[in-house]
């Protein structure tokens, strides 16, 4: 058994990170409560504006829509995996890149797959593979549409000039503070509306004309999409933080309160050993 003064150590350990865990718990309950309702606020709008634009292209002839809307024979796939610049959030990050890894060996298995990385922690470890052309993770310093909208121009640059054939969004889908969904999104090309979903046709007078109405909504959407992605993946972020804590810290007290029972135990037997010696001490001099 450890001795007395090495337990008291441990105690004092404990209970230091369990203040830290308790702290950074609260601080991420506070981020959490401003990004949840940021993003919550934010998806109807983000909705609506796919739904007006899905509703439009419908109406009109194949490649209307502009060079964002050219489906070609993928060879080069760009992924922009978002992840966080900090950690101590669980598994938030690992799933990310899990995610990645499995889209390299099984979907795009045999195609050259290069990675925009949005966030430290994801690209640590992508770019061990040499397989990250660029990174943004300043962009959460100043989360705002302003900061997202330049990301989103360099990825429509890139895909208009045909560098990659396909675009893709790797991130975490905030669902509540315990809970968070992997989602892979195709950003570019737009994906045509399937044949078996209903668009409400509603006689409509357009100025100016359907064809430039779609033209000028396309990027809007995408910077939107692009913005909807990270503020998904921020709030996700601090629920899984504060999730994270809340368990180191529920960890740490049962630990502290397991090594006061020790240390107890410890000075209890410790105590006794010195009765007994006293005692042992007494009778020989009585002998």
């Amino acid at each position: 058994m450890a001795n007395l003064k090495e337990i008291r150590n441990r105690i004092t350990s404990v209970s230091s990170t369990m203040q830290i865990t308790s702290a950074m718990k609260m601080v991420s309950a506070a981020k959490l409560k401003r990004a949840q309702d940021a993003i919550t606020a934010m998806r109807p709008y983000a909705q609506k504006l796919t739904e007006l634009l899905q509703s439009l292209s419908a109406t009109l002839e194949e490649g209307a829509g502009g060079d964002f809307t050219t489906q070609r024979e993928v060879q080069n796939v760009l992924v922009v995996a978002i992840t966080s610049n900090r950690g101590l959030s669980g598994a938030f990050n690992s799933n990310v890149v899990k995610e990645t890894r499995r889209m390299l060996d099984t979907k795009y298995a045999g195609k050259k797959v290069d990675f925009i990385t949005i966030g430290k922690k994801g690209h640590d470890v992508i770019s061990k593979n040499n397989l990250v052309i660029t990174n943004h993770n300043a962009v959460f310093d100043a989360l705002n549409f302003e900061n997202v909208a330049v990301i989103a121009d360099e990825l429509m640059l890139i895909f208009k000039e045909g560098r990659y054939d396909k675009i893709e969004l790797v991130y975490n889908q905030f669902k509540n503070a315990a809970t968070q969904i992997i989602q892979v999104e195709q950003f570019l090309p737009l994906q045509p509306i399937a044949s078996d979903v209903v668009v409400p046709s509603v006689d409509y007078i357009f100025e100016p004309s359907k064809e430039e109405i779609v033209l000028t909504l396309i990027p809007k959407m995408l910077k939107m999409q692009l913005y909807k992605a990270l503020r998904d993946s921020f709030a996700a972020e601090h629920g899984a933080r504060m999730t994270a804590m809340h368990k180191a810290t529920d960890n740490a007290t049962e630990l502290r309160d397991q090594l006061k029972l020790t240390y107890n135990k410890a000075r209890q037997a410790a105590i006794t050993n010195e009765i007994l010696e006293i005692v042992g001490g007494a009778e020989a001099l009585k002998n």
